[in-house]
């Protein structure tokens, strides 16, 4: 039996403990969260931060494990690929890793190798991100080089936005540096969704249409539908893109986490590509639109095992990936739906109880549950998620 260590025991990532454990593998899983549900999937669990390289890379060591992941998540992922190039297990080169979990070095990346990329600055205070909103003239976001979960972006249109969104981005920028991007104007939907790559070359596209709340943080995803609302031509205008920008990273194997847009002109602009699944019940609601699991082509992956038999797939069925979320702070007492709603509800757990303190979603971290839900057509599933606050609302107390 082969060993596996999977960094992160949030909700999202039991979905690839439960992988793992199909095809009866042993499971190490890593968190400071001794709560944290994926731990109780697991064989083992140890609560050491996933963000200690030398901690995990003992653990490993002691261990003997075949193979580490970092699943639907970023900041994990130099750790996991650090602890692999250390043990010779299979992945990703650890630079390659880092440039794409770190937007400071993925962004000069991306420049450097003729990308479409907005002008952009690594700033340190307050007054490096008024020099460059004055320099743009426009509007700006500004993120924190290295979170998950959309933490600390924002979108500032004014200079009287800049002390707020600076501490915001600040208190989850780990003390490292931050970056100020031009806003770009995007064509329709922002894509999201996963590839799976193999010897280098991406053998598998799943790709959804991203959708956001402007009633909160219209920065941060609510959620992802399936398959995305693109031509031929476009879809595989992007596949050329991304697959020029693996082949220039280095990345030889395993899943990318895919963000990117279309501007008015049609252009292709990469705005992340995480070295990993996507959260948010990504791979949940690929497998569940056309079969293909790719949590368990992960863990093959990174166990070294082949994956030869992957390959694209047609979505057969209309599947959105959502996060419960409140408008508005308050004290949990339920959720409620509108008619006939409930039909389009696959699977739903809430991470909250009546009782809970809740807060706006103004990020991630403040998500109320997660579901999938399943639609007739693009169409019914297009207007659904883009109106979900009609169809369904928070308690209070």
């Amino acid at each position: 039996m082969k060993t596996l260590m999977s960094l992160g025991g949030n909700y999202f990532q039991m979905t690839v403990v439960k992988a793992a454990k199909r095809l009866g593998v042993h499971v190490i899983d890593v968190d400071y969260l001794e709560n944290n549900p994926a731990h109780k999937y697991a064989d083992e669990y140890y609560n050491i931060s996933t963000l200690d390289r030398e901690a995990v890379l003992n653990l490993a060591r002691e261990k003997q494990i075949d193979g580490i992941i970092s699943y639907a998540s970023d900041v994990s992922a130099s750790t996991a690929a650090y602890v692999a190039e250390k043990l010779s297990l299979p992945g990703n080169p650890w630079d390659t890793v880092d440039i794409m979990s770190h937007k400071d070095r993925f962004r000069p990346f991306l420049k450097e190798k003729g990308f479409r990329v907005p002008e952009f600055q690594i700033v340190e205070t307050e007054e490096d991100v008024t020099r460059f909103f004055e320099q743009i003239q426009g509007e700006i976001l500004l993120k924190p080089v290295h979170a998950s979960g959309s933490k600390g972006v924002s979108k500032i249109s004014c200079r009287d936005q800049i002390p707020e969104a600076f501490q915001d981005a600040k208190k989850y920028s780990q003390g490292l540096c931050l970056i100020a991007e031009q806003f770009i104007q995007r064509k329709n939907y922002q894509i999201a969704g996963d590839a799976f790559v193999s010897d280098g070359k991406i053998v598998f596209w799943g790709i959804a249409n991203e959708h956001f709340n402007n009633n909160c943080n219209p920065l941060v995803p609510i959620g992802e539908s399936f398959p995305a609302k693109l031509s031929e031509e476009m879809r595989n205008k992007a596949r050329v893109e991304v697959q020029r920008a693996l082949h220039e990273l280095g990345y030889k194997n395993g899943a990318v986490n895919l963000d990117f847009m279309f501007d008015e002109n049609g252009d292709v602009w990469i705005i992340e590509l995480g070295p990993r699944n996507g959260g948010n019940l990504i791979t949940d609601a690929i497998k569940e639109a056309c079969g293909t699991d790719l949590a368990e082509y992960t863990v093959k992956a990174a166990l070294g095992e082949d994956i030869g038999d992957l390959c694209d797939r047609e979505m057969g069925r209309y599947i959105a990936s959502y996060i419960w979320h409140a408008k508005k702070d308050g004290i949990y007492a339920g959720i409620s739906y509108s008619e006939d709603f409930e039909r389009h509800i696959l699977r739903s757990d809430m991470f909250v109880k009546p009782g809970d303190q809740i807060y706006r979603f103004e990020n991630g971290s403040f998500g109320l549950g997660a579901a999938l839900l399943q639609f007739d057509s693009m169409d019914q599933m297009l207007d659904m998620m883009d109106s979900m606050d009609e169809n369904y609302s928070i308690c209070y107390q």
